[in-house]
This record gives structure tokens, sequence and C-alpha cells, in this order.
């Protein structure tokens, strides 16, 4: 687990070493980490934010394509969101249906709460769809969790769509902006960090105004 860490929290000196290593076919390895990432349930922890942050810093020294980068990875997302989902539309419904009605098990995978879920993502799936991309180990459990409430497949394609090149376009052009920016540069491991700080600001100013929200609705009178 320490060297998982290690390996996120520095993923720019591994970049290196990986394009030392494997020239051209580093582009490869970089769509199947996100791909993993994206579209495995059990990868949640490879690196995501950061890793396309030192793609872009790299890029921005000419040893790789931003272009290429930027299409590639995109479609990575893409498609491993579409993975994932898949497998939970076609397995979700199946690990419900098959709890029984008493213990554990039955409290855990309720029945009431997958079609709550699925009320949830007709109403307010494409924000979960986008902001959860923005969210390392969220953005790996929301497509499935959308799979499994059925949610709509021309809705899920899309706000996939818009989280994909948004999430990759963002993290990416970071990095080629300002990866090499001395401070920066030299404190990679704290940037990460700080990434998922900022990762997370969007979830928490949805979930103040929802409650700012409620709190000012009118309450029915007796």
């Amino acid at each position: 687990m320490g060297e998982l860490i290690d390996f996120v929290l520095h993923f720019d000196q591994y970049l290196n070493t990986f394009v030392a290593t494997y020239g051209i076919w580093v582009y490869a390895v970089l769509f199947l980490i996100v791909f993993a990432e994206t579209g495995f349930v059990v990868t949640p922890i490879l690196p995501g934010d950061s890793m396309l942050f030192a793609v872009g810093a790299l890029a921005a020294t000419g040893t790789l394509s931003v272009t290429l980068a930027f299409g590639l990875l995109a479609f990575a997302a893409f498609a491993g969101n579409a993975v994932n989902y898949s497998v939970g539309r076609f397995f979700g419904p199946k690990v419900f249906n098959a709890t029984d009605s008493q213990g554990i098990s039955h409290k855990l995978l309720n029945r009431d709460y997958l079609k709550r879920a699925h009320v949830f993502f007709e109403a307010y799936g494409g924000k979960a769809v986008i902001l959860g991309r923005f969210i390392p180990i969220v953005r790996t459990f929301v497509p499935f969790v959308a799979g499994a409430a059925q949610m709509t497949s021309a809705s899920f394609v899309f706000f996939n769509l818009v989280g994909a090149v948004s999430w990759v376009g963002l993290c990416l052009g970071a990095g080629y902006v300002f990866g090499n920016v001395p401070l920066i540069k030299n404190n990679f491991s704290l940037v990460t960090i700080g990434i998922v700080g900022v990762s997370v600001l969007p979830v928490l100013v949805e979930l103040f105004r929802h409650r700012s929200a409620k709190a000012q609705s009118p309450k029915p009178t007796v």
C-alpha cells in the first residue's frame, strides 16, 4: 500500500521512467491507467488527477504530444466509465434481487435503495456524473451506481462525455500551464494533495446549496 501511495504522490518521477522505458508505448500505458481507474470498481486508487497533471507538465516540455494525450486519455476516461456503467446496469439489479429478506445483506442491498437511486439519477444524474468525475475514488463508483440504478443510457452517455472531456482537459491543461513552475514542480506531492482538495469543493458547494434551499423551503402547515 505504501508503494502505491508513493506511486500516486510522485507520479511525475515514475512518468519520466515510463517514457524512457517504453517510448511511444507510454501512451498505451497512460491509456490503460485512466481506463482501469474509471472502468474497474476494484482499482479506484490508481492515479488520475495527478497523472493527468504530470502528463500535461511533461507535454509542455515537448516530450509528449498534448493533443494526442488529450484525445487518447479523454477517450479512455469515457470508455472506462461506459464499461463501468454497463457492468452496473447488467449486474446491479441481479445483485439486489438476489438478497434474502433478512440479515445484513438485505439492509445493505435493499431493493428500495436501488429505486431511490434511480429517481435520484433521473433527476440529478447529470451533476453526479460530471462532478463525480473530479473526485478520486468517487468517480470509480458513480458510473456503476448509475448503471445499477438504470439511469437512462442516452443521458449517461452525454454527461459521461462532458465529464470526461472536462476532467482530462482541465487537469491536463493545468499541468501544461503550471506544471513546470519551479515551486510546483519541486513540490509535486503537495500539489497532488491540493488537487484532491480542490476537486472536492464543487461537491461541498452543492451540498451547501442543497441544505440552504431545504432550510429556506416553507414548512407545511398543519
